[in-house]
């Protein structure tokens, strides 16, 4: 089997990697690609394969595997996404126990009224940018919120994000990480010093399990990292390209005024068809895995399509049509096992007040420009784009 280059698709593949991964599949679930910014690595595209990929033990989350230390975790600290049991399960239950649905659900009137605001400051222009308007500042506040981030730190805050997710250069990367981990620091002794205020970041620095566990002050800072990054990042995603799917496809926008009922099928529908994360973090072979036919060696990096796992026909008929009736059980858009995303019920609570206050308050939401091919975030890890003009 040839390694196959990335890079040959051209600037295409970045703003619509659909067809591309769609050839990859028809050829098999698993293949040996290089990428210019990542390197040689093994990329899996068919469903089921993704499904038991990411579920599978011999690919472990963890850098050391293969003797590598992440930029992130050697600044900043291990954090879920690159532990893997009995670390990650002992971090994971530390979490759960303050980052759980009842918190979540006592967000619901907050949310609606930080969406409301923006709303009102949005509506009377009659155009503009949806991702500056609402799909980032909303995610951003919630979780600062949750967190305690004070919001004069804001800004910056996102710009480091920025950088870390869909990095601009080394160093720039580099910089981001590091000026995010001395932030942290400040961020967590001045709460350490504080009364207690109800906020996550806050109660996880007090929190311990029956044994009299709890979290290191390396642990608690790589925590409030990827919450912080991975806890907004994608749910800025998941708004703007819910909204782009709606009207790009008026039919289904129709259905879902006549129906607010469907307004859940949408976001799940958005999540297979156009899902904020395109590919899992990295995983690594620890032993031979065979996968769907195909056996990737020891000491391999790993990337699990989501984003081609949500398109496979064997899975999802149709696969290229948006349809928000349609039966999504299955998508892989928070991942599957170990690893679901810890945050999905936070994400999907912002998409459906995010939309549902958008389309009752816009009636007439129509995209103001077709979306650039240079809007699309690049690299492997984020789907979405930078902008979205809207009118109403």
């Amino acid at each position: 089997m040839s390694v196959i280059d990335l890079a040959d698709f051209g600037a295409g593949f970045t703003a619509d990697p659909h067809p591309y991964y769609a050839r990859l599949r028809d050829a098999g679930p698993v293949h040996e690609v290089r990428a210019p910014d990542t390197g040689r690595f093994w990329l899996i595209v068919g469903h089921e394969e993704a499904r038991a990929a990411l579920a599978d033990p011999r690919l472990s989350k963890s850098p050391a595997t293969v003797g590598w230390t992440m930029l992130d975790e050697q600044v900043i600290g291990p954090n879920l996404l690159v532990l893997d049991p009995p670390d990650h399960t002992r971090l994971r239950k530390l979490v759960a126990r303050e980052f759980t649905m009842r918190r979540v659900e006592r967000l619901a009137p907050r949310v609606r009224e930080i969406t409301d605001g923006l709303l009102d400051a949005m509506v009377p222009a009659g155009r503009g940018d949806l991702v500056d308007s609402l799909a980032f500042p909303l995610p951003i506040t919630v979780i600062c919120e949750l967190l305690g981030v004070p919001s004069a730190d804001r800004d910056a805050f996102r710009a480091w994000s920025g950088e870390i997710v869909a990095p601009s250069g080394a160093q720039a990367e580099a910089d981001a990480v590091y000026a995010l981990s001395a932030y942290l620091d400040e961020l967590i002794e001045d709460k350490r010093c504080a009364a207690p205020t109800g906020d996550l970041l806050s109660a996880l620095l007090r929190t311990r399990a029956e044994d009299d566990d709890r979290l290191s002050a390396a642990e608690l800072r790589a925590l409030a990292y990827l919450l912080l990054v991975a806890g907004h990042e994608t749910t800025v995603n998941l708004i703007a390209n819910a909204v782009r799917a709606l009207l790009t496809h008026p039919e289904q926008l129709k259905l879902l005024r006549d129906d607010s009922g469907l307004l859940d099928g949408a976001i799940e529908e958005t999540l297979r068809y156009e899902g904020p994360v395109e590919n899992a973090t990295v995983r690594f072979s620890a032993e031979p895995v065979d996968c769907g036919g195909t056996v990737i060696p020891a000491g391999e990096t790993v990337l699990v399509g989501l984003a081609a796992a949500g398109r496979d026909p064997a899975r999802f008929p149709g696969p290229d049509r948006f349809d928000i009736t349609r039966d999504t059980r299955g998508h892989l858009a928070f991942g599957h096992g170990l690893h679901f995303c810890l945050g999905a019920p936070l994400a999907r609570l912002e998409a459906r007040t995010a939309l549902r206050a958008l389309l009752e308050r816009c009636p007439r939401l129509a995209l103001d420009a077709p979306t650039d091919p240079g809007d699309w975030i690049p690299g492997l890890l984020i789907r979405g784009v930078r902008r979205l003009p809207v009118r109403w």
